[in-house]
């Protein structure tokens, strides 16, 4: 880390302990704990990247990214169970991720289902609801209980990407899509090291020449396509124990393996753990009060400029792939969150 890191780092650390902001804003001081977990200089740091290490814009960042914890009670959210459990089955049936392990260096591997999401079974919020609350645990349960392992900080996961069953068009799912990619980019910066994209078809790779261009640099660095399931890319960094179940084998789609197996599914071993959390949170906050059914709700933001860009970009470019190449219309997204 550079002298000029290191002087930006020290700079918005003085911001963050001036006396009116850790005085008069208490919610903001205990909600800056939450987020940093013991470790503030690695969060600081997180936000200096987001902005270019300009210390101005990454305080102006880091505070409106509190005030929104704060208005938004997220600090609570891992204490709102999306019930009854049948409901939650339909958004994990339909929001395809999970977490299938940790590479060797300890960080989580994340498992994304990017073709066959659907986000059909239930309501903006709920998806979103569920999203904040995997970001959450992550921060919150999964990355100290690893720090902590490892005697190090580790404040970063792996993500892999399956892109199987990814089609042209449902392009009502990138407005979805880029709603949670701006919550992350303006709140979770800088939470993803690497970016594996395997099972790719010939469409990602059409939408991938009209995506890549519009992502920052350094986001683009982070991202690696790998040839077929990435299997034998993916060993060098985990033991097989670790690997999605969809990089297990070449040619295994998301569908092709028992529910224990299956890190989407509510039945494996991160989901039945995350669930079981949040509802004994629930009592442990509000023992009187029965469990009742209904969504967070959390404002959602206006999207980022280059989220945006992205989108109206595939929404004018993909009628030019299906008219070219006779495919059928039906995009999950392919939004890369820079989290």
């Amino acid at each position: 880390m550079g002298i000029v890191s290191q002087e930006a780092i020290v700079q918005l650390q003085a911001l963050m302990d001036r006396a009116a902001f850790m005085a008069v804003d208490e919610p903001l001081k205990k909600t800056f704990e939450n987020v940093h977990q013991g470790y503030r200089a690695e969060t600081l740091v997180r936000f200096l990247k987001a902005r270019e290490w300009s210390v101005a814009k990454a305080h102006k960042m880091l505070v409106d990214s509190l005030l929104w914890r704060v208005q938004n009670d997220i600090d609570n959210i891992l204490t709102k169970p999306i019930v009854p459990a049948e409901l939650y089955r339909a958004v994990r049936d339909s929001q395809l991720i999970g977490m299938s392990g940790y590479s060797r260096e300890g960080l989580p591997v994340v498992a994304i289902g990017v073709g066959l999401s659907t986000f059909d079974k239930a309501s903006v919020h709920y998806y979103v609801q569920s999203h904040i609350q995997i970001n959450e645990y992550r921060d919150c349960v999964i990355l100290p209980s690893a720090s902590k392992k490892h005697g190090r900080p580790i404040t970063t996961c792996i993500k892999v990407l399956d892109m199987t069953g990814l089609k042209l068009s449902a392009l009502s799912q990138i407005k979805l899509l880029t709603i949670i990619s701006t919550i992350d980019d303006l709140n979770y910066p800088e939470k993803t090291n690497t970016y594996y994209i395997v099972n790719a078809p010939y469409i990602f790779s059409a939408c991938w020449k009209v995506v890549k261009p519009l992502l920052q640099e350094r986001t683009r660095k982070k991202i690696q396509v790998l040839p077929g399931c990435g299997r034998d890319e993916l060993l060098k960094i985990m033991d097989f124990a670790s690997l999605p179940h969809f990089c297990r084998k070449e040619g295994s789609g998301s569908s092709r393996h028992s529910e224990n197996e299956n890190c989407f599914s509510l039945d494996h071993a991160f989901h039945q753990q995350l669930y079981n959390y949040i509802k004994q949170q629930s009592l442990v906050t509000e023992p009187a009060q029965p469990i009742k059914q209904g969504s967070f709700h959390v404002d959602l933001p206006e999207p980022a400029a280059e989220g945006t860009e992205i989108a109206k970009t595939l929404e004018s470019e993909l009628p030019k792939f299906e008219n070219g190449n006779g495919l059928s219309r039906s995009i999950s997204g392919i939004k890369i969150n820079d989290d």
